[in-house]
């Protein structure tokens, strides 16, 4: 195989393909903090692609609760339970190494195997990736164990609630929602799968896609994806995934005048947890040093968003704001060593990050740069003993034309109605 680089895992892995990146890449940010579970977003994707014969058990965008909930069923469980059984045969035990200061390892370097380097070490070495095929019974429930929290340390009689009540850091009874879709990854799994080479990514914006006509419905795709995120079409008997809007992000809806909108899902969030963003790519794969573009920003320099599973190696680009009351040991094997600072700067965000914030789901066109102009300063307190400052700034965000599109203030206003018509109805 191949050498290619991965900075989420801060050096060279395998992949069955040399190097070729796009001009600029689909990415997004979910604020997992801000998630109301409302599956708005689900519906939306669900009504505009697989709505037909054949798609019932297709979502190609989803929000299950963790840690018990997932779609297929357990889909991160059992490839985790491969990947350590590939390093227990191996003899390699998987870790991190810290990477001070290294702009292109900025959790550090993944000193284990991804599915790719896994599969390489079976024997006899069968498939290109390691993965595994849900059965029937693993595509029945899209929404299995809702709400469901861990059961250690409850009263009995208590209604399933924990007797010591809920405080930061970390709930005693705990759960929280995890937003999926196609992560349009660097190095697909997907991709390095199918004996087809039906799947590729696009050269002007790092989507993938499937070509239907090459497709055969081996469903190697499925297998190989550690997300699940492809999915076979039963009446077709071809495999289709998300596709990331692509007609919105070319400009072509009627409402776009011309330039990049959000996906389906992401327009429709009510919570204000979806940011997504269209960022430059050096040659060499490197995303280009370009602090004003919003998700660049979080990504790579204020670091409080993180790519889901990086230990498995696709690279991807969907990246996530933790949630702050969760384990922190379960949060690391999910986001990797870089939860613990990612945690501590949305508690206590900066300035700048504060206002970034504010453009979540504020505009139906993808943001391409912001602005902020500075307002005055309206709260102090501590925060972790530290004392932490807000302003009423104002954010600016602008299309890819360099047209301004939305601007909004870190304080929301309140608008307070006169005398004569009261707040009431």
């Amino acid at each position: 195989m191949p050498d290619v680089h991965n900075w989420q895992l801060g050096r060279t892995m395998a992949y069955p393909y040399a190097e070729h990146h796009p001009n600029r890449q689909f990415a997004f940010v979910f604020n997992i903090n801000r998630c109301l579970a409302c599956q708005t977003c689900s519906m939306a994707c669900k009504s505009t692609w697989t709505f037909s014969e054949g798609q019932e058990a297709m979502w190609w965008n989803n929000v299950e609760t963790k840690p018990y909930g997932g779609y297929p069923a357990h889909w991160d469980v059992r490839i985790l339970d491969l990947l350590d059984q590939a390093h227990q045969a191996a003899g390699v035990q998987p870790a991190w190494t810290p990477t001070p200061g290294d702009p292109e390892a900025p959790y550090g370097s993944y000193q284990g195997m991804t599915v790719f380097e896994a599969a390489a070490h079976a024997k006899p070495q069968a498939e290109q990736v390691l993965g595994w095929m849900p059965g029937e019974d693993d595509w029945r429930t899209p929404n299995v164990f809702e709400d469901a929290a861990p059961d250690g340390r409850r009263s009995p009689g208590s209604l399933g609630l924990a007797s010591e009540g809920v405080r930061l850091p970390e709930h005693v009874a705990w759960f929280f929602y995890l937003q999926r879709l196609c992560n349009h990854c660097t190095y697909p799994a997907c991709l390095a799968a199918c004996p087809r080479k039906a799947i590729y990514k696009r050269a002007e914006d790092g989507v993938v896609l499937i070509d239907q006509s090459r497709c055969r419905g081996y469903r190697k795709c499925v297998e190989g994806c550690p997300y699940k995120k492809s999915l076979y079409r039963p009446t077709t008997r071809v495999s289709e995934k998300c596709v990331a809007c692509f007609p919105r992000l070319e400009g072509k809806d009627p409402a776009s005048d011309g330039v990049p909108m959000e996906t389906r899902c992401m327009a429709s969030c009510p919570g204000r947890i979806r940011l997504q963003g269209l960022v430059p790519v050096d040659p060499d794969g490197t995303w280009a040093d370009d602090p004003e573009n919003p998700v660049t920003y979080l990504v790579r320099h204020e670091q409080v968003a993180l790519p889901l599973y990086p230990q498995f190696g696709t690279e991807p680009n969907g990246y996530y704001i933790p949630p702050r009351w969760a384990p922190r040991p379960y949060l690391r094997q999910m986001f990797g060593p870089g939860v613990d600072a990612a945690i501590a700067k949305y508690r206590a965000p900066s300035r700048q990050l504060l206002a970034v914030l504010q453009l979540f789901r504020a505009s139906e066109r993808v943001i391409f740069k912001y602005a902020i102009e500075e307002g005055p300063k309206v709260f102090e307190t501590e925060i972790d003993g530290q004392p932490w400052e807000m302003y009423d700034d104002t954010v600016i965000g602008f299309d890819a034309a360099g047209k301004e599109v939305v601007r909004v203030r870190v304080e929301e206003p309140v608008h307070t109605r006169p005398a004569p018509r009261p707040n009431s109805i």
